[in-house]
């Protein structure tokens, strides 16, 4: 039997290489489960993998895709029966093992968490990675006190794939959201999914000497790092959260001083969903399934298919890509 895939090659000369290509089932890795794939989604690091970029990929030829959802075809795990429905993110499939975009999969069953009834596997890829570090997000924030009526919660990356989901998911559990990008064509967007403020990238680019800066922000969720991971903390109110869910504008921080921590008891929560225990995945999609509102969830999503991979991968590094992609590997 074959399967297609985006195989993910590097030539004699160095040159990474990325085209469709049917493969025989054999060089499939070892696992416990079959999956035939329905839908993959294209993720910032899945792009680095198609690029060659970043040191994620260690072996060629590879096959990426963080995240995948379709039904199980075989199993030797008595959890997973012909038919049933799966998602898979992270563990860091997709980079240092075959992943998701091929119209077939093979994992360990650790891996796999059963969709709820709820959630279509299409819809378990507009969620994907990007939805459930959402999730995570918001419910360490919770966590950590917050509540609706503690003021106004800061997204940064607005935009992009997580951002979206967070606004979105915010917004029906009640909390006015105030919402950051630096694309204005952008704010309609953002708008629709429940954002009550556009806030201008730029406002929170630049580095600040300040120690601390007026209290504005009752939490947030940022997407960015850098300069602006350091401005926004200077202007958490007392007791506010942060959660830190992604590096896109760089990892350190230059301008970090540990005074939001000590003068206001601010606190910094690193959200990882890749080695994400097993029950605080079920629980975060059984969340997704009731707390995320799937009118919104379609219109983040444009679809496409395993051959634009290449094209996409070069845009979302690029800052190019708004709200989520979704792959249908059948296509």
């Amino acid at each position: 039997m074959t399967f297609r895939a985006l195989l993910v090659e590097k030539n004699e000369d160095g040159a990474i290489v990325a085209s469709v290509k049917d493969l025989d089932d054999g060089l499939l890795p070892n696992g416990d489960v079959t999956v035939a794939v329905e839908y993959s989604t294209l993720n910032y690091k899945d792009a680095l993998c198609i690029e060659g970029k970043g040191g994620l990929v260690r072996n060629f030829p590879h096959v990426p895709g963080v995240d995948f959802a379709g039904t199980v075809e075989t199993s030797d795990d008595p959890r997973f029966r012909r038919g049933d429905r799966v998602v898979l993110t992270g563990w860091r499939v997709g980079e240092i093992r075959w992943g998701g975009h091929a119209t077939r999969a093979r994992v360990k069953a650790d891996w796999l968490v059963p969709l709820p009834d709820e959630i279509s596997t299409r819809q378990a890829m507009a969620i994907g990675t990007a939805g459930l570090t959402a999730m995570l997000a918001v419910t360490a924030l919770e966590k950590a006190g917050l509540s609706p009526t503690r003021g106004e919660v800061l997204v940064t990356g607005a935009a992009g794939g997580v951002g979206s989901v967070a606004v979105a998911i915010l917004a029906k559990l009640g909390y006015e959201i105030a919402a950051v990008t630096g694309r204005p064509e952008a704010a309609g967007y953002l708008k629709e999914l429940g954002a009550t403020e556009i806030v201008d990238r730029a406002a929170l680019a630049e580095p600040s000497s300040k120690p601390l800066e007026s209290e504005r922000w009752a939490a947030a969720i940022d997407a960015v790092g850098g300069e602006m991971l350091g401005r926004v903390l200077k202007q958490m109110k007392y007791g506010a959260p942060v959660a830190a869910i992604g590096l896109a504008g760089g990892a350190a921080v230059p301008s970090f001083t540990v005074i939001p921590f000590l003068l206001r008891g601010v606190s910094l929560i690193g959200i990882d969903s890749v080695m994400r225990p097993y029950d605080q995945r079920l629980d975060a999609w059984h969340r997704l399934a009731t707390d995320l509102p799937f009118d919104k969830l379609t219109g983040m999503v444009s679809e496409y298919g395993l051959a634009d991979l290449p094209d996409l991968a070069q845009s979302i590094l690029k800052g190019g890509i708004r709200g989520r992609a979704v792959i249908d590997v059948r296509r």
